[in-house]
């Protein structure tokens, strides 16, 4: 297959790439990594009129601290980038752990964070990674600019809350708290397979080691990004025993309801992500008592 007719423009700054994107609005599409983009044209799948090609807007990639700590990560980061990016390692551990999951050598050479999180695809592994960490999302447009919590930014499959003259520019982090550990797991049938059930875990210790709080963040099980907002309260206050994680293990299985696949039904996501939910919540916890 071959792309339908489109306008082919490559945008030297940001300002140009947000006027044309109020002009043309939901007629134009961003060309970032392609990853995603290409094959949907290919496919027929996308037809719009213009492409606007932001990759010589060198501004827009790059990994640097926030005022406040956090870290700020611009749209056309690709994930190779990232994953060999010290401060991401060091600050965001959570995404090193999740990149080498994405797919191929060759994908992660070319994909970008801003791309991925726009194309709002449920399966992949970073919109679930950066709603765990509690993100937010920089967004710009010819009108001026705002803020999204990741986890309204994700409205639906392949549908995020940009508006049709909006360009998402930069992910800011938080920084951890003290204390503070990582883990994530997913099972796919074939290493870069789109993952059957994949979880993202935070877990932060008070000084009695104690649970201080627990997120936790699902990729395949649904239209978003899901969190399990129940089996998190349920280990605020304890002390992350067998008891505690099988608790929150049976809470999550209650809580997802899994779209089901002809690689595996209902029954065997929701096992999946309880499976997985408990043993990345005790990795992430023995990682916040030694961390």
């Amino acid at each position: 297959m071959k792309p339908a007719p489109f306008k082919y423009v490559a945008a030297r700054s940001l300002d140009q790439a947000l006027a044309l994107k109020s002009e043309y609005g939901d007629d134009a599409r961003f060309l970032a990594g392609g990853q995603s983009l290409v094959p949907a044209l290919n496919f027929r799948l996308s037809q719009p009129a213009v492409l606007i090609d932001i990759n010589p807007i060198a501004d827009l990639a790059g990994v640097a601290p926030a005022p406040d700590g956090a870290l700020r990560i611009g749209a056309l980061t690709r994930y190779r980038q990232l994953e060999r990016d010290d401060a991401v390692r060091r600050h965001v551990p959570l995404i090193g752990e999740a990149l080498p999951h994405i797919a191929h050598p060759q994908i992660r050479n070319r994909g970008t964070l801003g791309g991925n999180l726009s194309n709002a695809d449920p399966a992949s592994e970073l919109p679930a990674v950066v709603v765990t960490l509690g993100g937010r999302l920089h967004v710009r447009s010819v009108r001026g600019e705002r803020w999204i919590d990741a986890a309204d930014f994700f409205v639906g499959l392949l549908t995020t809350a940009l508006e049709s003259d909006e360009m998402l520019v930069a992910a800011e982090l938080p920084a951890p708290p003290p204390r503070t550990g990582f883990c994530f797991m997913e099972v796919a049938r074939r290493r870069g397979d789109f993952a059957l059930a994949g979880v993202g875990v935070s877990v932060t210790l008070a000084d009695d080691g104690s649970c201080k709080e627990a997120r936790l963040g699902f990729c395949g099980l649904g239209d978003k990004p899901q969190r399990a907002n129940e089996a998190e309260r349920s280990i605020v206050g304890s002390r992350l025993g067998e008891d505690d994680l099988a608790q929150a293990t049976d809470l999550v299985k209650r809580h997802v309801d899994p779209p089901g696949s002809i690689h595996a039904s209902k029954d065997f996501q929701r096992h999946l992500a309880g499976v997985l939910a408990g043993r990345a919540l005790r990795t992430a916890a023995e990682r916040a008592r030694h961390g």
